[in-house]
Formats: C-alpha cells, sequence, structure tokens
C-alpha cells in the first residue's frame, strides 16, 4: 500500500478517536435521564433509525438485550406500514439520527407519542425537529464525518456505538447484573459455554456414589458400581445430614490395593481423602476445570453454601463443555 494510502487511513482512524474523546465531554444530565429510563422501562426498549444509524441501532439493542434489558429493533419504514403496533405504552424508543431530519423517524414521531411511549433522541443536533419531539435528547456534539467528501456516515456512527454501548453497560451496572444473569442470556457459543455453571453441567446426587463414614471399604466400592455407566468413579463420604466429609477415588483403590486386601474390610472413613477439594453451586463450571485441571482431579464434588453434597462434577463432562 503506497506511503500516501496508510497515512490517510491512520488519519481516518484518528479523527474517529477524536470524536470519541470529544464524545466523553457531552455525557452529562441527559444521559443520566436515558438511563432512568431504559432502567425503569417496564416494556422494552425499542431502537430505530434508518441506513448505516439503523445497523447501529441494531447492535445497540442486541446489547440490551443481552444485558438484562428486553429491546429489539424496529426499522422506520416497515412501522408506517404496520409495525407501529409492535410499540406499546411502557415501551422506550431509542431513535437514532446525526441529523435528527430523518424523514422515515420524523413520521414515527406523533404515532408514538399518541401510543404513550417515552423517546431518547441520539442525535448531533440537538435543535433538530427529532430532538424537539423527544423526553430526552442525548447530544453527540457537532461531529465530522471521517469521509473525505464529508458525507458518508464514519466518525458519527462510532459515536453512536460507543453512546449506545455507554448507555447499555451502565443500565447494566445499575441493574448489578452479574455473570449468573449474563451466563443465562449466552447459552450457546464458546461464550456461553465459558459461562455455564456447575450446577448445569454436574452429575446429580442420585447418579453418584456416597456412604457414610462407617460403611466399608468393600460395601462402598459396590456403591460405585451400582451408579451405571454414567456415575464417577469416586464414592462421596457424607454424614447424616448429607454434609460431605471426604472422598475416596478409584486412585485411592489403586494406591491402597498395593498394600493388599485388608483395607476392604476397614471404614471407609479410614482411608478416604478428607476435606477434599470441591466447587460451590453456583460456581462457574470453567473455574471447575481450572481446579481440577491445577490439581490434576478427574471429579470434584460439588457443595452447597452449608457443606451439603449436590453433585459431581466430571473431567469428561467439562471436556465436551468448557474446552
Amino acid at each position: 500500500m503506497p506511503d500516501a494510502e496508510i497515512k490517510y487511513a491512520r488519519e481516518v482512524i484518528l479523527t474517529e478517536a477524536r470524536t470519541l474523546h470529544a464524545l466523553a465531554d457531552q455525557v452529562g444530565k441527559s444521559f443520566r435521564q436515558a438511563v432512568a429510563l431504559i432502567h425503569g422501562c417496564k416494556g422494552r426498549v425499542v431502537l430505530t433509525g434508518m441506513g448505516k444509524a439503523g445497523i447501529i441501532g441494531q447492535k445497540i439493542s442486541g446489547t440490551l438485550a443481552s444485558t438484562g434489558t428486553p429491546s429489539y429493533f424496529l426499522h422506520p419504514a416497515e412501522a408506517v406500514h404496520g409495525d407501529l403496533g409492535r410499540i406499546v405504552k411502557q415501551d422506550v424508543v431509542l431513535a437514532l439520527s446525526n441529523m435528527g431530519q430523518t424523514d422515515e423517524i420524523l413520521r414515527l414521531l406523533p404515532s408514538i407519542r399518541r401510543i404513550g411511549a417515552k423517546i431518547i433522541a441520539m442525535t448531533g443536533n440537538p435543535d433538530s425537529e427529532m430532538a424537539r419531539h423527544s423526553d430526552v435528547v442525548i447530544d453527540l456534539g457537532q461531529i465530522d464525518e471521517a469521509c473525505p467528501l464529508g458525507l458518508a456516515p464514519s466518525a458519527s456512527t462510532t459515536a453512536m456505538l460507543a453512546m449506545g454501548d455507554a448507555l447499555a453497560l451502565t443500565v447494566l451496572k445499575k441493574r448489578k447484573f452479574g455473570k449468573d444473569e449474563y451466563a443465562f442470556y449466552h447459552p450457546g457459543g464458546g461464550l456461553g459455554r465459558k459461562l455455564l455453571l456447575v450446577d448445569e453441567v454436574m452429575r446429580p446426587p442420585e447418579e453418584n456414589a456416597t456412604a457414610g463414614p462407617k460403611t466399608s471399604v468393600r460395601d462402598a466400592i459396590a456403591a460405585i458400581r451400582r451408579t451405571g455407566k454414567r456415575g464417577s468413579g469416586a464414592v462421596c463420604i457424607v454424614n447424616s445430614r448429607g454434609k460431605l466429609l471426604g472422598i475416596f477415588t478409584d486412585g485411592d483403590l489403586r494406591r491402597n490395593l498395593q498394600e493388599g486386601t485388608g483395607f476392604l474390610a476397614k471404614p471407609i472413613k479410614a482411608v478416604m481423602t478428607p476435606s477434599p477439594k470441591t466447587v460451590r453451586k453456583g460456581e462457574l463450571a470453567a473455574d471447575a476445570y481450572k481446579l481440577m485441571h491445577e490439581f490434576r482431579l478427574d471429579e470434584i464434588p460439588v457443595v452447597d453454601g452449608r457443606g451439603k453434597f449436590v453433585g459431581m462434577v466430571d473431567v469428561q463432562d467439562l471436556l465436551d463443555t468448557v474446552v
């Protein structure tokens, strides 16, 4: 690529970077009002915009939805041909237009007003007709496009995207939206697998062998065999209240067999591993995998907040999910 082209490409990026730097100064009272409207929305946050702004609106809507705020994108041209019926009084409409004069959006505003939904305008022209008909105006400030003609949306759409992310993530923080909720909305793909909870991959108690501390090793081993194909190669030792006391694995069995078979008549508490490594119910499966990898464990018991045995995570199950 000629030096002149490289120089210009860098200038485009720097132009958009300067736009974002200036945008940070635009965040103020109206932004706080927009966050309050979205956070308090009893319906859905409806994004709308034409052309490139519409594409940015779709992305903002997706970010809102994935972080706990019900949202969808409404094409303004389709809205005036019947899709306006999707909007209800409890909704908040977030309209995107840099100049604030997009005909398709302006035609929607009176109808949205009659429905009773709140309107947030995101625009670079706070004196526009769209802004005047809105409840809250997020002013993006005066933006010079990076396009050499000064026409193609570039710096303006970058600003909309950044402001939309700021809105969505501020609302997320205000909701105290945590990893558990995030995992719920991302069940598929690599991200979803990383956010699976141990509750979703563990083998339930009925599929795992358990024994009391006075049970003989022989009987405890028999309990392992009775769990069937899906059962793990370990028995968890629990007291009368179900609290986990220890674990006895096939590795423990092999090590004890090197000294003969006399231990088979002993109570399992004599040969178990007391206070084994565990994971808590509600933790990420990925964290369980890290612990198992670090300590070279094939299975790890899952306990609740009181230490009660509630399941078992087997490394083979984790390999199918988080890796």
